[in-house]
């Protein structure tokens, strides 16, 4: 097995969002050093990292010289291109590597990939023309949601398809050649899982949380999922079973529909941390941006125990206005992104609140 990367190592993070800011600082903490690679000027992770490196991602110069100034890479979203790892990859290790992004970056592999391993989706079909979406209504029914299969998220990128929809202008306005036709399922409420897995093999899987969204953006999660143990432990098996088998090293994110059978349904997976894992920031023994940071350098897995029944709620646009309140509140635990400015749907920060201890011997 590789040797764990020592303090003061470099972490080359691809991306510079919420995401690679919280790992910059939990890297920080653990004694590693981040160098942030992203298109963007002064994005959130940029912040707080020792180095920064503004290029394209087909920057072959750029991506030579962030491949020489660090030691491992990961990535805080799936929608670097596979081509920028696979580039990288070759002069410096890549945890995930490119097969979880390339999977998790197109909803139609994502879900025939967890058919492959045995778990269930919603009935789907790729479309690439119109007519591909006529045959695919014929297959999947009505109601449905089309839905670009890259690049879409918190609810962009989707267009609902009922009896009366004019096909012709919901392919319109979709504007891709590369899509998804999705049955609508009637669920009883969505979950989900982060498991870590580590350079050997080992996982740990984080207590599942319970979501909920407003206009297709997560709004609420509360972890531990106050539901059906049963159920948590299979959607904790799937998610493990998804891991392994895209070989990972690093963080897997996957949600899920519980349907009122207890029936589960793979969602969406991204292989990295996720908005409704903040949770474990401030109700965890170990945080999912620990975590991260532990698998993608070869450190031992830390502990998952939910220390606190915890709430995280989403600040949307001008929710963080309410900071000064926020930071009085002694029940909150705010965290803020430092971006410069809101714009609806945009999130600028979260706050959690731990409602009750879970374990006997954890202060109040």
């Amino acid at each position: 097995m590789t040797a764990p990367l020592p303090p003061g190592s470099t972490i080359g993070i691809l991306g510079g969002g919420q995401l690679g800011r919280m790992t910059a600082l939990a890297a920080a903490n653990l004694g590693y050093r981040c160098h942030i690679y992203d298109p963007k000027a002064d994005g959130p992770a940029s912040q707080v990292a020792a180095a920064v490196t503004v290029a394209e991602w087909d920057d072959a110069s750029a991506l030579a010289a962030f491949a020489g100034s660090v030691d491992v890479v990961t990535y805080e979203f799936e929608n670097v291109p596979v081509e920028t790892v696979e580039r990288l990859a070759r002069d410096v290790p890549v945890r995930p590597g490119p097969l979880a992004l390339q999977v998790a970056q197109h909803r139609v592999e994502e879900k025939r990939f967890a058919r492959h391993c045995g778990l269930e989706t919603a009935p789907f079909w790729g479309v690439t023309t119109l007519d591909e979406l006529a045959e695919g209504i014929a297959v999947v029914g009505v109601p449905a949601i089309l839905k670009t299969c890259r690049f879409g998220y918190d609810g962009l990128g989707q267009v609902a398809v009922g009896m009366d929809t004019s096909l012709r202008e919901a392919w319109q306005d979709i504007a891709t050649d590369d899509a998804i036709l999705e049955r609508r399922i009637d669920f009883d409420f969505e979950i989900s899982v982060i498991v870590a897995r580590g350079l050997d093999g080992a996982t740990r899987t984080f207590p599942p949380a319970l979501n909920e969204h407003r206009g297709g953006i997560l709004r609420r999660s509360l972890a531990p999922a106050p539901i059906d143990p049963a159920i948590l432990a299979a959607a904790c098996a799937a998610a493990e079973t998804l891991a392994g088998k895209l070989d990972l090293v690093g963080l897997l994110a996957v949600e899920m529909f519980v349907k009122d059978d207890g029936q589960l349904l793979v969602n969406e997976m991204a292989p990295r941390p996720h908005n409704s894992g903040h949770w474990t920031q401030d109700g965890c023994a170990t945080s999912q941006f620990e975590q991260f940071v532990r698998a993608v350098v070869g450190l031992p897995l830390g502990p998952v125990d939910a220390l606190f029944e915890t709430e995280m709620l989403n600040l949307i646009d001008d929710d963080a206005d309410a900071w000064p309140a926020l930071m009085a509140d002694p029940s909150a635990k705010l965290h803020l992104y430092g971006k410069a400015e809101s714009r609806p749907g945009r999130k600028m920060g979260h706050v959690n609140r731990r409602r009750r201890p879970l374990m006997s011997d954890t202060p109040a």
